[in-house]
Parts: C-alpha cells; structure tokens; sequence
C-alpha cells in the first residue's frame, strides 16, 4: 500500500509541522507529535481521565489540515482550533457506523469529527457540533473513559474534505490514533512495573520481600524489557508522521503493536504479583490495569496492527 498519504491532507500536509497540534496563529505551541508523545506518555503514567488523545493528538492536527474556512452559519476549523486551544472545546474522532464500536470521548464531546464512508466521490470528514449530536452513553471496564454511541445525519453543510483528500486525513488520523494511544500505553506500562517493584519491596513472604524471589525478578524483568523494546519505536514511528515519512503508516502500526504487547505483559505481571487485591478498588492499580486493556485495543489491536504491516510488506 501506498503509506505517502499526507500529500492531499491540506495546506500543511508537506510541512514537517503537519503533524503540529496546531499553529501558533490558532493560539497553539506548534510542536509536533513527537513534543506530544512525550506529554501522552506522562498522561498515560497517572491514568489521566480526559480525552487528550481525541482532543488534541486527533482534532487538533486534522482540523489545522483542512483548508476549509467553514460554512455560512456554521463554525469552520480555525474557530474549533481556538476553542481547543483555549481548553474550551472537547472533542470526539470517529467513524459511527451503525452497531460499531463506541467512541471514546463522546459522552461530553463538544465537536465531532466523523468519518462518513459518502457516495461515489468517496469517504468524507464532517465537522459536527454536540446539538447536531445525540449521544448514547455506554458503560464500559474503564470508568474513566466516557464512551458513547453517537448518531447523526450527514449533511452537504457539516463535510469540510470528500473523496481522496478525506481518505488521505482519514488515514493519517488513524496513524496518529495508533501512535498517540502507543504513547499512553507506555506510560501505564512503566508505572504498572513501578508500583509492583514498590509493592515486591514491601510485601513479605516466608520471612523476606518477594522481590527477592528470582521468579518474581524475572517477571518484572520481562516486562520492563518489553517496554524499553517498545518506548523507541513510538517515538520513531511518532518522528516519521511528522516528517511526512512514506513508511508512516507501517511505522504507527509496527509501534501500536509493540506497545499494546508491553502495556498487555506489565498489567498481567502486575496483577500476577500483587495477587487478587491488585483487582479491587482498595488497590490503585486497578485504574492502570483497566486503561492498559482498553487502549490495548483501541484503534486497533496488536494482531490487527500486525496485519497491517504484512499487508504493506507484501503489497
């Protein structure tokens, strides 16, 4: 497949900024995603209850990308881009399709930016405002991902890119989807290895820490080695969508997958460790494990991103 996909993605699309959260005009730092991805990985560290990715790793970068100045009565890109930036605008990216997989964000969004598979002339991207929006709250694992099924109607006024120009924003969205979510999946990764190695320290059996047992070292071991593994391909592949990389896209999944198997090793070591309590509400470490599990399958699984970069291999 052809992973050069940025090219028709707007007026930015061969800048290596592309990939900024947005341009200082908009009120915004203009740094790019791998300035993100170290922030995302901080986010991921403490569990952070807000849609930063949707907001500002997705909405941001693909609204700074549309050349679209917005429809009459209507507000156009650059006046969500000031509102996400004031901190004022929460969004929600997705592709609502019927019975399909709920959207994280969505319950308390107020943009949506949606994906519409169109007519003949393509996919197209809409931009719609939370009254356009009725949205189905759905309980999920993770208490602190609002997730909701939205349902709209599509119309000539709220598509701002059709054709090959959507599916160019759609899939570069999907990219820094797969990289943003990598992100926070090692910051749950490390802290779910800190707070079992603190836990191993304090927690004695048969007179001494188990920390001091060599299957628990090796445990811990493993764990930590897959994530230092998987830390210099998010931040690869993080570099490659901002320079506009034509192995963009195989470079998201390779290091989507990476991390979803690191994220998905820490949190069964971790829970393995601490035994049962590491489950219940009385131990912290059930937010990490239940988020690591979520974004291990958000934007694509491991096995789904591996498929991927077969795909583009043998293509």
């Amino acid at each position: 497949m052809d992973d050069r996909h940025a090219s028709s993605c707007g007026p930015f699309a061969h800048d290596a900024n592309s990939g900024s959260i947005h341009g200082i005009g908009d009120g915004g730092l203009g740094l790019g995603l791998v300035d993100l991805v170290l922030l995302l990985e901080e986010s991921g560290r403490v569990a952070l209850p807000e849609p930063l990715v949707e907001t500002t790793a997705l909405a941001g970068p693909l609204l700074a990308g549309l050349d679209d100045p917005g429809k009459p009565g209507t507000a156009g890109p650059v006046a969500w881009l000031e509102g996400i930036a004031a901190g004022s605008i929460a969004a929600a990216v997705a592709d609502p399709s019927p019975g399909g997989r709920p959207v994280a964000g969505a319950d308390g969004a107020d943009l949506f930016i949606l994906f519409a598979p169109g007519g003949d002339d393509g996919p197209e991207v809409h931009l719609v405002g939370s009254e356009q929006v009725a949205v189905t709250p759905v309980p999920t694992l993770d208490p602190t991902r609002r997730l909701g099924r939205p349902e709209w109607a599509p119309t000539p006024g709220t598509m701002v890119a059709s054709g090959a120009a959507a599916g160019a924003c759609i899939q570069r969205t999907r990219d820094r989807a797969a990289v943003a979510t990598a992100a926070q999946l090692l910051g749950l990764s490390d802290r779910m290895i800190t707070m079992t190695a603190e836990y191993a320290r304090a927690r004695h059996q048969f007179g001494k820490p188990i920390g001091s047992f060599q299957a628990v070292k090796h445990l811990l071991a493993g764990a930590q080695v897959k994530l230092e593994f998987a830390r210099p391909l998010v931040y690869a592949a993080a570099w490659s969508l901002d320079d506009g990389e034509p192995t963009a896209s195989r470079a998201a999944s390779t290091a989507k997958a990476y991390a979803s198997d690191a994220a998905t090793e820490a949190a069964g070591v971790a829970l393995q460790v601490h035994g049962a309590i590491g489950y219940t509400w009385e131990c912290d470490l059930h937010l990490f494990l239940k988020r690591a599990w979520a974004l291990a399958e958000a934007w694509g699984s491991a096995a789904d991103h591996r498929r991927r970069v077969l795909d583009s291999l043998t293509a």
